[in-house]
């Protein structure tokens, strides 16, 4: 899927490859890395996109982006290249549960005043648009271990449709270190939410940020640098977990991605033990 994606792009753009170069995948849920002429401007169907002294910018794909999409860039002598993109999209795992108790599918009215205040939270801390650059290296995986869930998958209960999962879940014993994917600043650190128990969001510059949760524990503060590999935390069932995992999510702005994608295949892990008797 991925390099079919990439593939229908590079026939778009071919005729100006040397003009902007592009790395990523051009499916639903990637990230894409671009590099322009310093002191190019660029646009995304009309969007202003941040752009480096050195020409490096970045977009991504939602879950359900249709596309096309017209990226426009604007050199420093005044000329547009316009690059048409198409958007590979994926099939995603839904499943239908029926015959559930009420009280499980509508969350009680006292849920909406906290809920409230913690997504205000997790959007002001999305919301920055630095110029640091700690998302042009790449991503590692934050944790190994078994992959528990998936990007893009959703459940319907009562016939009520839930919110798709975002993020990629790894599974491991409780108090297993969580890495930080990439460098980047803190922008928020808290033990106790209501859905996702201990989380950290990095902010990696450009509007590209990690959110990681349900840790048992978080070992950085807001504000803090941190390096790519520290130990941000361990992983945990706080929240709403039914097992110790770290649910990783990855956001350009307010698009979701898959860091699967972006971050390539799990290194291999041996099984233990432990997770045999888990499985």
């Amino acid at each position: 899927m991925r390099l079919v994606a990439i593939l229908l792009c590079l026939l778009t753009i071919a005729p100006m490859a040397r003009a902007v170069e592009f790395e990523g995948a051009f499916t639903q849920g990637g990230l894409v890395r671009g590099k322009a002429s310093p002191g190019a401007r660029v646009t995304l169907d009309g969007q202003t996109l941040k752009v480096s002294a050195d020409g490096d910018f970045v977009f991504g794909f939602g879950r359900d982006e249709t596309g096309p999409v017209t990226l426009t860039v604007t050199r420093p002598d005044g000329t547009d290249l316009a690059y048409r993109f198409a958007v590979a999209p994926r099939d995603y795992d839904i499943q239908r549960i029926d015959g559930l108790d009420e009280d499980k599918v509508t969350p009680p009215p006292e849920y909406y005043a906290r809920r409230k205040r913690e997504t205000g939270r997790v959007a002001a801390a999305r919301g920055h648009r630095t110029d640091a650059l700690d998302w042009t290296g790449g991503f590692d995986w934050p944790a190994t271990g078994r992959i528990s869930g998936v990007y893009g998958s959703q459940r319907i209960l009562n016939g009520k449709p839930r919110w798709p999962h975002y993020g990629v879940d790894v599974a491991a014993p409780a108090g297993t270190p969580v890495a930080a994917p990439a460098a980047g600043i803190v922008r928020l650190a808290d033990s106790d939410f209501l859905l996702e128990g201990g989380i950290v969001i990095i902010d990696h510059g450009f509007g590209v940020t990690s959110t990681l949760f349900h840790l048992q524990r978080v070992d950085v503060a807001e504000g803090e640098r941190v390096a790519r590999g520290q130990t941000i935390g361990a992983m945990g069932a706080t929240g709403r977990a039914t097992g110790a995992h770290v649910d990783w999510r990855i956001n350009w702005g307010r698009v979701r991605l898959d860091p699967q994608l972006i971050a390539g295949p799990l290194p291999d892990q041996p099984t233990t033990p432990h997770q045999q008797a888990a499985e």
